[in-house]
C-alpha cells in the first residue's frame, strides 16, 4: 500500500452551479484560492503538531526504556512515534498539494481576467442583449 498522492488529470470540466458569467467565475476562483491558502495554514499547523508529538513520543520511549519497564511498552511508544512521524510526512505532501492548488487557482483567475475582462466590459457596457452561445455558428 503506497501513501503517495496520485494526481489525476481531468479532460472534461466538472459541472458546478452552471453559472459561468465572468464576474462569477472570478469570484469563485478568488474564493477557491483563499480557501486553499487557509487550508495550507491549517495543514502546516497540523504537520508541526504531529512532528512535535512524534518527538515527544520518542523521548518518552527512551525514558520508559531507561526506567527498565517492559520492552513491549518501549516498542509500542516507538511505534506511536513512527506513526506520528509518517503521518506528519503525509500531511507535508498534502500541504504541498494545497499550496500548489492555491497558486494554480490564483494563476487561473489572473489568466481568466486577462482573457475575458475586456470582453465582459464590452458586453456589460452596451444596452443590446448578447445572442445565445452558438447563434453565429449556423
Amino acid at each position: 500500500m503506497s501513501s503517495d498522492i496520485v494526481v489525476h488529470s481531468r479532460k472534461t470540466p466538472v459541472a458546478a452551479d452552471g453559472n459561468h458569467r465572468y464576474r462569477d467565475v472570478q469570484t469563485k476562483m478568488k474564493v477557491l484560492a483563499q480557501k486553499m491558502d487557509e487550508a495550507t495554514t491549517d495543514l502546516e499547523n497540523l504537520r508541526q503538531t504531529m512532528r512535535a508529538n512524534a518527538i515527544t513520543a520518542q523521548t518518552l520511549a527512551t525514558q520508559i526504556e531507561n526506567a527498565d519497564l517492559d520492552v513491549k511498552f518501549v516498542a509500542l511508544t516507538q511505534a506511536v512515534s513512527a506513526a506520528l512521524d509518517g503521518a506528519s510526512a503525509a500531511v507535508g505532501k498534502l500541504l504541498a498539494s494545497a499550496q500548489q492548488a492555491a497558486t494554480q487557482a490564483d494563476d487561473v483567475q489572473h489568466r481568466h481576467r486577462r482573457l475575458y475582462q475586456r470582453l465582459d466590459e464590452v458586453r456589460t457596457g452596451r444596452s443590446e442583449r448578447t445572442p445565445k452561445p452558438g447563434f453565429f455558428a449556423h
